[in-house]
Protein backbone atom coordinates (compact mmCIF):
# COMPACT_ATOMS: atom_id res chain seq x y z
CA UNK A 1 0.00 0.00 0.00
CA UNK A 2 2.83 2.37 0.88
CA UNK A 3 4.51 1.59 -2.45
CA UNK A 4 1.30 2.45 -4.31
CA UNK A 5 1.21 5.90 -2.73
CA UNK A 6 4.93 6.34 -3.41
CA UNK A 7 4.36 5.58 -7.10
CA UNK A 8 1.51 8.13 -7.22
CA UNK A 9 3.71 10.76 -5.52
CA UNK A 10 6.61 10.13 -7.89
CA UNK A 11 4.23 10.27 -10.86
CA UNK A 12 3.00 13.64 -9.65
CA UNK A 13 6.62 14.74 -9.23
CA UNK A 14 7.18 13.83 -12.88
CA UNK A 15 4.02 15.76 -13.82
CA UNK A 16 5.40 18.75 -11.94
CA UNK A 17 8.75 18.56 -13.79
CA UNK A 18 6.80 18.20 -17.01
CA UNK A 19 4.98 21.40 -16.11
CA UNK A 20 8.10 23.54 -15.86
CA UNK A 21 9.98 21.57 -18.53
CA UNK A 22 7.48 21.20 -21.37
CA UNK A 23 5.17 24.11 -20.59
CA UNK A 24 8.21 26.31 -21.08
CA UNK A 25 8.08 25.13 -24.68
CA UNK A 26 4.46 26.16 -25.03
CA UNK A 27 4.90 29.69 -23.67
CA UNK A 28 8.40 30.47 -24.97
CA UNK A 29 7.16 32.22 -28.09
CA UNK A 30 4.61 34.50 -26.44
CA UNK A 31 7.21 35.59 -23.86
CA UNK A 32 10.04 36.09 -26.32
CA UNK A 33 7.83 38.21 -28.61
CA UNK A 34 6.95 40.35 -25.55
CA UNK A 35 3.21 39.94 -26.15
CA UNK A 36 2.87 38.77 -22.55
CA UNK A 37 5.10 39.04 -19.51
CA UNK A 38 6.38 35.74 -18.11
CA UNK A 39 3.89 35.93 -15.24
CA UNK A 40 0.93 36.57 -17.56
CA UNK A 41 2.02 33.77 -19.91
CA UNK A 42 2.29 31.33 -17.01
CA UNK A 43 -1.22 32.17 -15.78
CA UNK A 44 -2.61 31.73 -19.29
CA UNK A 45 -0.81 28.41 -19.82
CA UNK A 46 -1.82 27.16 -16.38
CA UNK A 47 -5.52 27.73 -16.99
CA UNK A 48 -5.59 26.18 -20.45
CA UNK A 49 -3.34 23.26 -19.42
CA UNK A 50 -5.98 22.33 -16.85
CA UNK A 51 -8.84 22.68 -19.34
CA UNK A 52 -6.95 20.53 -21.85
CA UNK A 53 -6.19 17.89 -19.22
CA UNK A 54 -9.92 17.34 -18.75
CA UNK A 55 -10.66 17.10 -22.46
CA UNK A 56 -10.04 13.39 -23.03
CA UNK A 57 -8.22 10.16 -22.09
CA UNK A 58 -7.13 8.56 -25.38
CA UNK A 59 -3.43 9.25 -24.79
CA UNK A 60 -3.70 8.09 -21.17
CA UNK A 61 -5.08 4.72 -22.28
CA UNK A 62 -2.25 4.20 -24.77
CA UNK A 63 0.49 5.05 -22.26
CA UNK A 64 -1.12 3.01 -19.49
CA UNK A 65 -1.91 -0.22 -21.34
CA UNK A 66 -0.97 0.09 -25.01
CA UNK A 67 2.85 0.04 -24.98
CA UNK A 68 3.88 -2.83 -22.67
CA UNK A 69 2.26 -6.04 -21.47
CA UNK A 70 0.77 -5.00 -18.13
CA UNK A 71 1.00 -8.55 -16.72
CA UNK A 72 4.75 -7.95 -16.30
CA UNK A 73 4.31 -4.56 -14.66
CA UNK A 74 4.50 -4.05 -10.91
CA UNK A 75 5.02 -1.05 -8.64
CA UNK A 76 8.80 -1.31 -8.91
CA UNK A 77 8.59 -1.29 -12.72
CA UNK A 78 6.60 1.93 -12.71
CA UNK A 79 8.68 3.57 -9.99
CA UNK A 80 12.02 2.87 -11.68
CA UNK A 81 10.71 4.06 -15.04
CA UNK A 82 9.51 7.30 -13.47
CA UNK A 83 12.81 7.92 -11.70
CA UNK A 84 14.66 7.49 -14.98
CA UNK A 85 12.32 9.95 -16.72
CA UNK A 86 12.57 12.54 -13.93
CA UNK A 87 16.37 12.29 -13.88
CA UNK A 88 16.54 12.87 -17.64
CA UNK A 89 14.09 15.78 -17.41
CA UNK A 90 16.17 17.49 -14.73
CA UNK A 91 19.44 16.90 -16.59
CA UNK A 92 18.19 18.38 -19.86
CA UNK A 93 16.41 21.20 -18.01
CA UNK A 94 19.65 22.11 -16.21
CA UNK A 95 21.44 22.48 -19.53
CA UNK A 96 18.50 24.31 -21.11
CA UNK A 97 17.92 21.60 -23.73
CA UNK A 98 14.24 21.19 -24.74
CA UNK A 99 14.14 17.39 -24.77
CA UNK A 100 10.96 15.32 -24.71
CA UNK A 101 9.37 14.55 -21.33
CA UNK A 102 6.93 12.28 -23.17
CA UNK A 103 9.63 10.07 -24.63
CA UNK A 104 11.53 10.14 -21.33
CA UNK A 105 8.45 8.69 -19.62
CA UNK A 106 7.81 6.13 -22.35
CA UNK A 107 11.46 5.08 -22.48
CA UNK A 108 11.62 4.65 -18.70
CA UNK A 109 8.43 2.56 -18.68
CA UNK A 110 9.59 0.30 -21.51
CA UNK A 111 13.03 -0.17 -19.93
CA UNK A 112 11.52 -1.01 -16.56
CA UNK A 113 9.04 -3.46 -18.09
CA UNK A 114 11.81 -5.15 -20.07
CA UNK A 115 13.81 -5.73 -16.89
CA UNK A 116 10.70 -6.96 -15.03
CA UNK A 117 10.12 -9.46 -17.86
CA UNK A 118 13.71 -10.74 -17.49
CA UNK A 119 14.83 -9.17 -20.78
CA UNK A 120 11.99 -10.76 -22.77
CA UNK A 121 11.38 -8.29 -25.62
CA UNK A 122 7.90 -9.72 -26.12
CA UNK A 123 6.85 -7.52 -23.18
CA UNK A 124 6.93 -4.56 -25.58
CA UNK A 125 3.74 -4.19 -27.63
CA UNK A 126 5.31 -3.25 -30.94
CA UNK A 127 2.07 -3.18 -32.93
CA UNK A 128 -1.60 -4.05 -32.51
CA UNK A 129 -4.95 -3.57 -34.22
CA UNK A 130 -5.72 -3.15 -37.90
CA UNK A 131 -6.72 -0.51 -40.41
CA UNK A 132 -4.72 2.54 -41.46
CA UNK A 133 -1.41 3.12 -39.66
CA UNK A 134 -2.88 5.88 -37.50
CA UNK A 135 -5.60 3.49 -36.29
CA UNK A 136 -3.13 0.86 -35.13
CA UNK A 137 -1.63 0.64 -31.65
CA UNK A 138 1.72 -0.28 -30.14
CA UNK A 139 5.11 1.39 -29.87
CA UNK A 140 5.74 1.51 -33.62
CA UNK A 141 2.49 3.24 -34.54
CA UNK A 142 1.87 5.32 -31.42
CA UNK A 143 5.46 6.34 -30.57
CA UNK A 144 8.10 5.70 -33.25
CA UNK A 145 6.22 6.85 -36.36
CA UNK A 146 4.74 9.96 -34.68
CA UNK A 147 8.20 10.73 -33.24
CA UNK A 148 9.45 11.04 -36.82
CA UNK A 149 6.39 12.49 -38.55
CA UNK A 150 5.36 15.11 -35.97
CA UNK A 151 8.68 17.04 -36.15
CA UNK A 152 8.59 16.85 -39.94
CA UNK A 153 5.02 18.16 -39.91
CA UNK A 154 6.06 20.95 -37.54
CA UNK A 155 8.90 21.94 -39.84
CA UNK A 156 6.95 21.76 -43.10
CA UNK A 157 3.67 23.25 -41.84
CA UNK A 158 5.46 25.99 -39.87
CA UNK A 159 7.43 26.93 -42.99
CA UNK A 160 4.29 26.83 -45.16
CA UNK A 161 2.12 28.87 -42.78
CA UNK A 162 4.81 31.52 -42.32
CA UNK A 163 5.53 31.69 -46.05
CA UNK A 164 1.80 32.19 -46.68
CA UNK A 165 1.66 34.96 -44.09
CA UNK A 166 4.61 36.70 -45.74
CA UNK A 167 2.65 36.74 -49.02
CA UNK A 168 -0.60 37.93 -47.39
CA UNK A 169 1.07 40.60 -45.27
CA UNK A 170 3.65 41.87 -47.73
CA UNK A 171 1.91 45.25 -48.10
CA UNK A 172 1.10 45.71 -44.40
CA UNK A 173 2.98 48.22 -42.30
CA UNK A 174 5.27 46.50 -39.74
CA UNK A 175 3.60 48.32 -36.86
CA UNK A 176 0.17 47.05 -37.98
CA UNK A 177 1.46 43.48 -38.29
CA UNK A 178 2.92 43.67 -34.79
CA UNK A 179 -0.28 45.08 -33.28
CA UNK A 180 -2.67 42.63 -34.99
CA UNK A 181 -0.61 39.52 -34.37
CA UNK A 182 0.18 40.58 -30.85
CA UNK A 183 -3.55 40.19 -30.16
CA UNK A 184 -3.88 37.03 -32.24
CA UNK A 185 -1.00 35.49 -30.34
CA UNK A 186 -3.13 35.56 -27.20
CA UNK A 187 -5.47 33.13 -28.97
CA UNK A 188 -2.68 30.95 -30.34
CA UNK A 189 -1.00 30.80 -26.90
CA UNK A 190 -4.28 29.72 -25.31
CA UNK A 191 -4.68 27.09 -28.03
CA UNK A 192 -1.12 25.92 -27.36
CA UNK A 193 -1.76 25.60 -23.61
CA UNK A 194 -4.94 23.64 -24.24
CA UNK A 195 -3.27 21.28 -26.73
CA UNK A 196 -0.37 20.72 -24.34
CA UNK A 197 -2.83 19.72 -21.62
CA UNK A 198 -4.68 17.31 -23.91
CA UNK A 199 -1.47 15.46 -24.67
CA UNK A 200 1.09 15.76 -21.87
CA UNK A 201 -1.14 15.69 -18.80
CA UNK A 202 -2.78 12.53 -20.10
CA UNK A 203 0.50 10.62 -20.11
CA UNK A 204 0.83 10.74 -16.34
CA UNK A 205 -2.89 10.04 -15.95
CA UNK A 206 -2.15 6.79 -17.77
CA UNK A 207 0.73 5.97 -15.41
CA UNK A 208 -1.33 6.57 -12.26
CA UNK A 209 -4.21 4.52 -13.66
CA UNK A 210 -1.75 1.74 -14.55
CA UNK A 211 -0.40 1.82 -10.98
CA UNK A 212 -3.88 1.60 -9.46
CA UNK A 213 -4.97 -1.11 -11.91
CA UNK A 214 -1.83 -3.15 -11.16
CA UNK A 215 -2.19 -2.71 -7.39
CA UNK A 216 -5.84 -3.76 -7.56
CA UNK A 217 -5.02 -6.90 -9.54
CA UNK A 218 -2.22 -7.78 -7.11
CA UNK A 219 -4.59 -7.43 -4.16
CA UNK A 220 -2.68 -4.49 -2.68
CA UNK A 221 -5.88 -2.47 -2.29
CA UNK A 222 -8.18 -5.14 -0.86
CA UNK A 223 -8.32 -3.73 2.67
CA UNK A 224 -8.77 -0.06 1.91
CA UNK A 225 -10.72 2.03 4.43
CA UNK A 226 -14.02 3.36 3.12
CA UNK A 227 -12.57 6.81 2.49
CA UNK A 228 -10.00 5.40 0.05
CA UNK A 229 -12.20 3.00 -1.91
CA UNK A 230 -11.99 5.33 -4.91
CA UNK A 231 -8.41 4.06 -5.42
CA UNK A 232 -9.69 0.58 -6.26
CA UNK A 233 -9.46 0.24 -10.07
CA UNK A 234 -10.60 -3.20 -11.34
CA UNK A 235 -11.04 -1.91 -14.91
CA UNK A 236 -8.57 0.28 -16.77
CA UNK A 237 -10.53 3.52 -16.60
CA UNK A 238 -9.08 6.98 -16.02
CA UNK A 239 -11.02 8.47 -13.11
CA UNK A 240 -12.02 12.14 -13.02
CA UNK A 241 -10.03 12.71 -9.83
CA UNK A 242 -6.90 11.46 -11.61
CA UNK A 243 -7.51 13.91 -14.46
CA UNK A 244 -7.98 16.80 -12.06
CA UNK A 245 -4.99 15.86 -9.90
CA UNK A 246 -2.64 15.59 -12.88
CA UNK A 247 -3.99 18.81 -14.40
CA UNK A 248 -3.49 20.76 -11.17
CA UNK A 249 -0.01 19.34 -10.63
CA UNK A 250 1.07 20.27 -14.13
CA UNK A 251 -0.39 23.73 -13.54
CA UNK A 252 1.74 24.03 -10.40
CA UNK A 253 4.82 23.04 -12.37
CA UNK A 254 3.92 25.60 -15.00
CA UNK A 255 3.78 28.28 -12.31
CA UNK A 256 7.34 27.34 -11.32
CA UNK A 257 8.47 28.40 -14.80
CA UNK A 258 11.18 27.06 -17.09
CA UNK A 259 13.20 30.07 -18.06
CA UNK A 260 16.30 28.21 -19.24
CA UNK A 261 14.30 26.46 -21.97
CA UNK A 262 12.32 29.61 -22.79
CA UNK A 263 15.60 31.40 -23.50
CA UNK A 264 16.79 28.55 -25.75
CA UNK A 265 13.59 28.41 -27.82
CA UNK A 266 12.63 32.05 -27.80
CA UNK A 267 15.99 33.75 -28.20
CA UNK A 268 18.92 31.43 -28.88
CA UNK A 269 17.40 29.37 -31.71
CA UNK A 270 15.73 32.11 -33.77
CA UNK A 271 14.57 35.66 -33.06
CA UNK A 272 10.77 35.85 -33.09
CA UNK A 273 8.20 38.59 -33.69
CA UNK A 274 4.47 38.24 -32.84
CA UNK A 275 3.57 37.04 -36.33
CA UNK A 276 6.23 34.31 -36.08
CA UNK A 277 5.01 33.34 -32.62
CA UNK A 278 1.43 33.08 -33.90
CA UNK A 279 2.48 30.83 -36.81
CA UNK A 280 4.63 28.57 -34.61
CA UNK A 281 2.05 28.23 -31.82
CA UNK A 282 -0.83 27.54 -34.18
CA UNK A 283 1.19 24.91 -36.02
CA UNK A 284 2.46 23.18 -32.88
CA UNK A 285 -0.91 23.25 -31.12
CA UNK A 286 -2.73 21.78 -34.13
CA UNK A 287 -0.26 18.88 -34.31
CA UNK A 288 -0.70 18.18 -30.59
CA UNK A 289 -4.49 18.41 -30.71
CA UNK A 290 -4.82 16.08 -33.69
CA UNK A 291 -2.41 13.47 -32.33
CA UNK A 292 -4.15 13.54 -28.93
CA UNK A 293 -7.41 12.62 -30.67
CA UNK A 294 -5.58 9.66 -32.26
CA UNK A 295 -4.15 8.57 -28.89
CA UNK A 296 -0.56 9.33 -29.87
CA UNK A 297 1.67 10.52 -26.99
CA UNK A 298 3.52 13.04 -29.13
CA UNK A 299 6.23 15.28 -27.72
CA UNK A 300 5.23 18.89 -27.10
CA UNK A 301 8.91 19.73 -27.43
CA UNK A 302 9.19 18.16 -30.87
CA UNK A 303 6.03 19.86 -32.14
CA UNK A 304 6.85 23.33 -30.83
CA UNK A 305 10.57 23.33 -31.56
CA UNK A 306 10.26 22.18 -35.16
CA UNK A 307 7.40 24.61 -35.73
CA UNK A 308 9.71 27.41 -34.58
CA UNK A 309 12.43 26.03 -36.87
CA UNK A 310 10.04 26.01 -39.83
CA UNK A 311 8.90 29.55 -39.13
CA UNK A 312 12.50 30.67 -38.74
CA UNK A 313 13.54 28.99 -41.99
CA UNK A 314 10.73 30.83 -43.82
CA UNK A 315 12.19 34.09 -42.52
CA UNK A 316 15.62 33.08 -43.77
CA UNK A 317 17.51 29.86 -43.27
CA UNK A 318 20.45 31.70 -41.71
CA UNK A 319 18.08 32.90 -38.94
CA UNK A 320 18.39 29.44 -37.36
CA UNK A 321 21.31 28.95 -35.01
CA UNK A 322 22.33 25.47 -36.10
CA UNK A 323 24.59 24.79 -33.11
CA UNK A 324 21.55 25.04 -30.83
CA UNK A 325 19.49 22.91 -33.23
CA UNK A 326 22.20 20.25 -33.20
CA UNK A 327 22.14 20.04 -29.38
CA UNK A 328 18.37 19.64 -29.44
CA UNK A 329 18.50 16.89 -32.08
CA UNK A 330 21.04 14.92 -30.07
CA UNK A 331 18.78 15.13 -27.01
CA UNK A 332 15.87 13.80 -29.10
CA UNK A 333 17.91 10.87 -30.43
CA UNK A 334 19.21 9.90 -27.00
CA UNK A 335 16.04 10.32 -24.88
CA UNK A 336 14.30 6.97 -25.52
CA UNK A 337 17.41 4.75 -25.26
CA UNK A 338 18.86 6.71 -22.31
CA UNK A 339 15.74 6.62 -20.17
CA UNK A 340 15.04 3.05 -21.23
CA UNK A 341 18.51 2.03 -20.05
CA UNK A 342 18.08 3.87 -16.74
CA UNK A 343 14.68 2.25 -16.10
CA UNK A 344 16.08 -1.17 -16.98
CA UNK A 345 19.15 -0.82 -14.74
CA UNK A 346 17.13 0.50 -11.80
CA UNK A 347 14.77 -2.48 -11.89
CA UNK A 348 17.74 -4.87 -12.13
CA UNK A 349 19.34 -3.09 -9.16
CA UNK A 350 16.12 -3.31 -7.16
CA UNK A 351 15.92 -7.04 -7.90
CA UNK A 352 19.58 -7.56 -6.94
CA UNK A 353 18.91 -5.80 -3.64
CA UNK A 354 15.79 -8.00 -3.16
CA UNK A 355 13.54 -4.91 -3.31
CA UNK A 356 11.63 -6.47 -6.19
CA UNK A 357 10.87 -9.94 -7.52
Amino acid sequence: MTLVFLVILVTLAFTYTNGFHDTANSIATVVSTKVLTPRQAIVLATVFNLVGALAGTAVAAVVGKGLVDVTYVNMTTILCGLIGAIGWNLLTWYYGIPSSSSHALIGGLIGGALASAHSNWDVVIWSSGSGHWWQKGGVIYKVIIPMITSPLCGLVVGFTVMSGLYVILRHWRPVTVGRVFGKLQLLSSSYMGFAHGTNDAQKTMGIITLALFTATNLGRLNNLPSGLRFLHTPDFRVALWVQILCGLTMAAGTAAGGWRIIRTLGHKMVKLQPVHGFAAETTGATILALTAQLGMPVSTTHAVTTSIMGVGAAKRFSALKLTVVERILWAWVLTLPATGAIGYLLVRLARACTWAS
